[in-house]
């Protein structure tokens, strides 16, 4: 396996890892250069902060104030707002453990970055282990309480090259629940049983087997663009995810200490992009498994705290573990 990361935005640029004949393939949707990257992109492979996902009308309000971000995602605040951590340079070092060798980024956002309190320092590692696993690895400290909500948005697809869309994937997700959400990708409120709807990824099921049902809440977010409720007790390292595309035989497993998981289908992906090789990404030619908090949890009384505060430490750990099937999925 091999991983390339850059410390603009912490972009993964490419992870290629082998096929069941040992043929190596980049699996992450990307760009070829900086300047690419500096025009704009989906948020392809970078660190999302300091609040990754959706936060309604761009307010929320913390110990009696009411704080106003950025509305960069129609009338909510998407992703950190209008220069969020996928648009920053961070710092790095090479790092070396017992289990593997990796990059440690760090980043310090100061009090009132894109309209956040507190000074927020941050470190994330990515660590590429003997046992072909990317694991991430997140920490954060601040001197005045903010939410705080970091991801990986790194878009995949197992065939590699992204060269055809994922809709033959097959996926697995352990959870009995998802949040819906409104017509602007807010949630509700409600915690909603996956059971006998197109969000039921408890067994093995094509990304593309219900996508095109006649669902509301596939209609609002125009395919899968979902929080799923992980099943988890405790803080533990949990089984999320696994991602099986037969014609390759690539698996991706994902484990995660954090208790959402946010799966997009590369929706908004319509051949505008032309990537890595001159290769044209159109509709649902990558997805997307972002461990996470909530969507929109400053707001949502009910759903885990986003809320650091000085003193604590935000920690985090997320484990992309690859391998192959030899025979037919």
């Amino acid at each position: 396996m091999e991983v390339r990361a850059i410390t603009y935005g912490g972009i993964i640029v490419s992870l290629r890892t082998p096929d069941r004949n040992g043929r190596l393939g980049d699996i992450v949707l990307g760009l070829d250069s900086l300047e690419a990257y500096l025009r704009g992109t989906p948020y392809f492979g970078a660190i999302i902060g300091r609040y990754g996902n959706r936060i309604a009308r761009g307010r929320f309000t913390l110990d009696g104030r009411t704080y106003r971000l950025a509305t960069n995602n129609g009338p909510n605040h998407l992703h950190g707002g209008a220069r969020g951590f996928d648009k920053v340079v961070w710092a790095a070092e090479p790092l070396e453990t017992a289990s593997g060798v990796g990059v440690a980024f760090a980043y310090t956002s100061p009090d009132g970055e894109e309209n956040y309190p507190g000074t927020l320092r941050v470190r994330v590692t990515y660590t590429l282990t003997d046992r072909d696993e990317l694991v991430v690895d997140y920490h954060g400290t601040t001197d005045k309480a903010t939410p705080v909500n970091l991801t990986q948005h790194s878009y995949f697809n197992l065939a590699g090259g992204g060269t055809r869309d994922i809709l033959d994937h097959v996926l697995t997700i352990d959870a009995d629940s998802f949040t819906p959400v409104d017509s602007t990708l807010i949630p509700t409120g409600v915690v909603a049983p996956v059971a006998g709807t197109p969000f039921d990824f408890r067994t093995r099921t094509a990304i593309g087997a219900r996508i095109g049902r006649d669902d509301p809440q596939l209609k609002n977010g125009l395919g899968y663009d979902h929080n799923f409720v992980l099943n988890r007790s405790g803080a533990a390292l949990v089984h999320a995810a696994r991602v099986v595309e037969s014609g390759s035989g690539r698996t991706l497993d994902v484990y995660t200490t954090e208790p959402g998981l946010q799966f997009y289908s590369g929706n908004f992906l319509d051949g505008s992009i032309t990537g890595k090789a001159g290769y044209v990404y159109r509709h649902r030619y990558g997805f997307c498994l972002e461990t996470q908090h909530f969507p929109d949890s400053p707001n949502q009384p009910l759903f885990p705290s986003t809320i650091l505060r000085p003193g604590q430490e935000y920690r985090s750990r997320t484990v992309f573990a690859f391998a192959v099937e030899r025979g037919p999925s």
